[in-house]
């Protein structure tokens, strides 16, 4: 008889595992409080418009053809993606509008026309950062609970290169002498919720990643991968139920033997796969007896992401601006501060639009379109009274876009709109401290240092998602599924 094993939540990590485990022969269950899959990469469905929770970058599509060719599978019959190029636009000084690129030529181009100088430095950096990435990606597909697992080749050959003591800004500042160029090719330590001038430079493979592979839409936004993943599972066999939390991992022995619903049903597993928030699904559904690691004490000394405020907007109205679009403050070092250390809000924050509709219009009803609004902000560590503060920062926001973009008019063809602060992402999506990219990337908080895929507190248990190895962005989520479902094949000898 087949193996059964439970899967705690149908986000990206989880679906990626049960879609392995599945085509393995393994009797697949996967419980989601929601209703529907996806978790943060679930859609938002608003009176027609559709809007992605989380996530809408996509990088790297070559993991997720990898997990589709590992069940069987070839991406493109499930999937529609659609190259973003430029990649985004960047905004500094609410004017200056730099536009990276795929294509080499036009990327030289547009460095020497915004900062002279530089485009010899982005050549050396694509050198120097290329070689750090193809050493470094192999290293993210293996697990590391043990000291032995550093003793992998491919860890051996990169450690050379993995910058691990100075930060993203301080080895990428380097390369560049235009302050907003150095800007450019950093901001994406927020990809992690980190500052740049604290996310460890081996991270600096981040803005590479874009920049070597490119940036991807799947047509009706990157929940439809979640979508097209949780298909794959119920054409395997195995089965996905929606709507019903689980309230309890089961142990016993130092053993997870299988859950408990919050409907009061019990559900044996010879294995159980974590796909919650980290920190939360330990104080919640663990209990403290069986947590000698990982105490509610531990867990609160833990550092951890910042948070984002969100705005999803239907518009009755479609804008003619790129489909990413990231508008730095004027002060961008402050503004981080203000985030990840000083726990305020800045009144001149940055932030990111997501204007998806003119490139896909199955989001919104014909001629409208949505607008997705991030704006990165601290975790609910900080002292600020979101119920309070919530009315008073969407106002400052509007008033943010429409004095930086050209969106002047945007309230006006406001049709629909839902918000999203770091209380709800704590409340209603259980997000411990609101901090939506999980646990922080600093050293301490990196590879076996990191809760592992194998959880240490008791057997049979697995994590995936952004708070174990190798950590937080859709890429290495997918990687965390992949490692999970690896070690249970591994130890039922499959």
């Amino acid at each position: 008889m087949a193996r059964t094993i439970v899967i705690i939540g149908a986000g990206p990590g989880g679906l990626t595992a049960g879609m392995l485990l599945v085509r393995q022969g393994y009797r697949v269950e996967v419980f989601e409080k929601a209703p529907v899959v996806g978790g943060r990469n679930a859609p938002i469905k608003l009176d027609g418009f559709t809007f992605d929770t989380g996530p809408t970058f996509l990088m790297m599509t070559r993991v997720l053809e990898e997990v589709f060719a590992e069940s069987g599978r070839k991406l493109a019959d499930y999937l529609d993606l659609i190259a973003i190029d430029p990649f985004y636009r960047l905004r500094f000084d609410g004017k200056t509008d730099f536009f990276p690129t795929m294509d080499s030529e036009r990327m030289l181009a547009e460095i020497e026309r915004l900062f002279p100088g530089d485009g010899e430095n982005y050549l050396r950096y694509r050198r120097q950062e290329g070689k750090k990435l193809d050493l470094v990606y192999p290293c993210l597909q293996h697990p590391y609970m043990r000291w032995w697992h550093f003793l992998n080749p491919n860890f051996i050959k990169a450690i050379p290169h993995l910058d691990a003591f100075t930060s993203v800004y301080d080895r990428l500042s380097s390369y560049f002498k235009h302050e907003h160029m150095r800007i450019a090719m950093t901001f994406q330590a927020k990809y992690l919720g980190m500052s740049p001038w604290q996310c460890p430079a081996t991270f600096t493979i981040l803005s590479l990643i874009e920049h070597k592979y490119g940036i991807y839409h799947p047509k009706g936004g990157l929940n439809a991968i979640s979508a097209a993943m949780a298909k794959c599972i119920e054409e395997d066999g195995g089965k996905i139920h929606l709507q019903q939390p689980v309230q309890e991992i089961l142990v016993e022995n130092r053993r997870a033997v299988g859950v408990r619903l919050a409907s009061g049903d019990k559900v044996a597993a010879d294995a159980v796969v974590v796909n919650p928030d980290f920190a939360w699904a330990m104080k919640h559904m663990v209990r403290p007896e069986h947590r000698r690691k990982y105490t509610d004490e531990r867990l609160a000394k833990m550092e951890y992401s910042c948070s984002t405020f969100m705005l999803y907007l239907g518009l009755d109205k479609i804008y003619d601006i790129p489909h990413h679009n990231i508008i730095f403050a004027q002060d961008y070092e402050k503004n981080v501060k203000d985030i990840v250390q000083n726990g305020r809000l800045s009144e001149d924050p940055s932030f990111y639009l997501q204007n998806a509709s003119r490139l896909d219009s199955t989001l919104a009803p014909p001629g409208k379109s949505t607008l997705y609004v991030l704006v990165p902000v601290p975790n609910r560590q900080a002292n600020i009274d979101w119920e309070k503060e919530k009315p008073r920062f969407r106002e400052l926001v509007l008033r943010q876009i429409e004095s930086k973009t050209e969106l002047k008019d945007i309230r006006q063809h406001i049709v629909v709109e839902k918000v999203i602060s770091p209380l709800e992402w704590e409340q209603d999506y259980h997000i411990y401290r609101g901090a939506t990219f999980n646990l922080s990337h600093k050293l301490g908080q990196m590879l076996i240092f990191r809760p592992h895929n194998q959880f240490e507190e008791f057997d049979a248990c697995y994590l995936v998602g952004g708070g174990t190895h190798p950590g937080s962005g859709l890429p290495t989520i997918y990687q965390s599924g992949r490692i999970a479902a690896n070690l249970i094949c591994q130890q039922y000898a499959r």
